[in-house]
């Protein structure tokens, strides 16, 4: 899979908080959280359902702990609240609410538990890709990376009223012109946010435009570059008003832009055990690392599972260099350095504690590990065993 240097244009696209998929992903790791909280090895598959004046919660729990249906309730009108909607036909104080969640299948209990000697076995089977490339400070794809930065700014102008007669529904995409395989300039940027009645539309674009100079690098920009805002003309209805929102539903979104392969699964709601979260995020650990050491400009490491067995069936590694490391190497080197079934992924990034719902917009990748221990899959501190051991 090695590449050859070439010029291109590239999209990646971003969407806030308070898109409709993206408050089903909140709410699903908010329940998820709540219940690591009281039992770290809880086994959580929460899925949600927004609308008009609705919010479904379905799923499959099983831990030491019952939250009930009404604490259930309360947890997702304070995600609402905290998103945004107080206002309209989906608001967080009078949004119906159904909540229907059962016991986790014994069958699939059976396989994934430990037992005796045996280490948990992974909760599904599947392929999971980790990524990193060196176009940003943070090891990912420049024009996803961006476009969430635009996101969470705008976000953060609405919150504080520094941009007013903004709400919570947003969507942003950025497209860069890549000369020898690193970003040359900005070709385009869209921007929708949905708005009140009486904003104009020059003072959002106005606004925007101030943002995204403010966030962009001045290099990038030249005269051609196109700034589309609302490019409808109009975008008042909006949130679960205007689109039916599911958790699992921004993939590419939450990964990597689309410059990577994606094993297909989501991870909203499933604890660590759920290898479609846990083992994404280890392959981008891993990932990150190997090209933070200098082994590479790029890296995609794709890892697979089977339901109920512990330890991955197989460990694929491209460097996307010609002359780069041999491939074989930085594979075996994995397999023997580090423990990747879920019961060491989650050891070795801490995932049994509640870190999750701060994941459930602006990305999962290329965010800054905190004290509270969430994003510890983008810590760096093993790059120099992959130095030391492979160059």
């Amino acid at each position: 899979m090695g590449d050859q240097s070439r010029n291109y244009f590239f999209t990646s696209e971003s969407v806030s908080e308070g898109h409709p998929d993206k408050i089903c992903d909140r709410i699903s790791d908010t329940i998820l959280d709540a219940y690591l909280s009281l039992d770290k090895n809880s086994r959580v598959a929460v899925e949600t359902l927004v609308t008009t004046n609705l919010v479904v919660i379905s799923g499959e729990i099983r831990s030491t702990n019952k939250i009930s249906d009404s604490e259930i309730e309360s947890l997702s009108r304070n995600a609402i609240k905290e998103i945004g909607y107080n206002f309209g036909d989906f608001n967080h104080e009078n949004v119906k609410i159904m909540i229907q969640l059962h016991e986790q299948s014994p069958d699939i209990a059976r396989g994934v538990d430990a037992v005796g000697d045996n280490s948990e076995g992974a909760g599904d089977q599947g392929i999971m890709f980790g990524y990193a490339c060196n176009e940003t400070k943070e090891l990912m794809p420049a024009t996803l990376s961006f476009s969430h930065k635009i996101l969470k700014d705008l976000a953060y102008k609405r919150k504080n009223n520094i941009i007013t007669g903004i709400l919570p529904d947003s969507k942003s995409q950025l497209t860069l012109f890549y000369e020898n395989d690193k970003p040359k300039y900005i070709d385009s940027i869209v921007v929708s946010s949905q708005h009140t009645e009486e904003t104009t539309q020059e003072y959002l674009h106005e606004e925007i435009s101030r943002l995204c100079k403010k966030i962009l690098p001045d290099e990038w920009y030249t005269d051609d570059t196109k700034l589309l805002v609302n490019p409808t003309g109009k975008f008042v209805i909006g949130g679960p008003v205007g689109d039916t929102g599911l958790t699992g539903r921004k993939i590419i979104v939450d990964t990597y832009g689309g410059a990577s392969p994606h094993g297909g699964g989501a991870f909203s709601g499933k604890d660590p055990t759920k290898v479609d979260r846990s083992a994404a995020y280890a392959a981008r650990y891993l990932s990150k690392n190997i090209v933070h050491a200098g082994i590479s400009e790029r890296c995609t490491i794709q890892l697979s599972y089977a339901i109920g067995v512990s330890e991955p069936l197989s460990i694929f590694v491209d460097l996307h260099d010609k002359n780069s490391v041999d491939t074989n190497r930085v594979e075996k080197f994995i397999r023997d350095r580090f423990d990747l079934s879920p019961r060491g992924i989650i050891d070795m990034l801490g995932l049994s504690n509640p870190i999750f719902s701060e994941t459930s917009s602006y990305g999962h990748f290329g965010r800054e590990p905190n004290s509270k221990g969430c994003f510890t899959w983008e810590n760096l501190d093993i790059s120099s065993e992959f130095k030391n051991e492979l160059l």
